[in-house]
């Protein structure tokens, strides 16, 4: 490591390794994955977990629209991490072209209920699909991101999926994220470089302007208070029977 990495990062660092360490132990492989968005946060997780806790299985999401850079940098990371198994989601085909049959192909634009019910098709469902056996899951969820998320510990019980979710870099600032990532030479997203601080799928994804919230450039068109895409809800998300897309969104 290089002297980017103080001694409060190599204190935080042992932290994230024990997190992940002590949440492997807990449960039986198989059961607990690592939900990797390929965000800054979550390739230092990649890098942490096949280092240190390679039983842990992970998945990404591919919800049909992220940018071209994420898909080269999944690409890199399986080349990579030879050691880890990378499962991959995709939202179901009817799904997709309910909602844009009913709505629009870009209806999200319109309104915080359309933006919900697309990411209920392309990442929310998927997400279900991809815990539905397991008792616990990992997240790149860090307390300094926004608003919504400046409360969350490092292991909480996540009502909405009924299952526990680790969050092992929570007290991580962003320059620490980078600090680590360059200190070891891990692969990111080449938008980082084009000040896109946070990325999701691509229309949806914008680069910020200094000064601006990390979280600035996700869904710039709404209230920040309540920019969350659902993935991480603090209540469970109601479902009804498939009829519309528009049916699924929380009530």
């Amino acid at each position: 490591m290089s002297e980017q990495v103080t001694a409060e990062l190599e204190a935080k660092i042992a932290n994230s390794i024990s997190v992940l360490q002590q949440a492997a132990a807990e449960y039986a492989e198989g059961k607990i994955v690592f939900a990797n968005s390929l965000g800054a946060e979550d390739v230092v997780i990649t890098d942490l977990i096949s280092k240190h806790a390679s039983q842990i299985g992970m998945f990404v999401l591919d919800t049909g629209r992220l940018p071209e850079e994420t898909l080269k940098l999944l690409a890199d990371v399986q080349a990579l991490y030879r050691n880890l198994k990378v499962e991959l989601y995709y939202p179901e085909s009817a799904d997709v072209e309910q909602y844009v049959h009913d709505n629009g192909v870009n209806a999200f634009y319109q309104s915080q209920e359309m933006r919900k019910g697309c990411c209920f098709v392309r990442k929310i469902k998927p997400l279900k699909r991809a815990l539905v056996s397991r008792d616990a899951w990992i997240t790149g969820l860090r307390r300094e991101q926004s608003v919504t998320r400046d409360e969350i510990g490092f292991k909480e019980f996540d009502e909405g999926n009924g299952i526990d979710k680790f969050n092992p870099l929570a007290d991580w600032t962003e320059k620490e994220v980078w600090a680590y990532i360059r200190a070891n030479n891990v692969p990111y997203n080449e938008l980082h470089d084009k000040q896109y601080p946070s990325i999701g799928c691509a229309p949806c994804t914008r680069a910020v302007a200094a000064g601006e919230d990390v979280r600035a450039g996700r869904w710039w068109w709404e209230n920040p208070e309540t920019r969350e895409c659902g993935l991480h809800p603090g209540t469970p998300v109601a479902e009804t029977k498939p009829i519309n897309v528009m049916d699924f969104l929380p009530k």
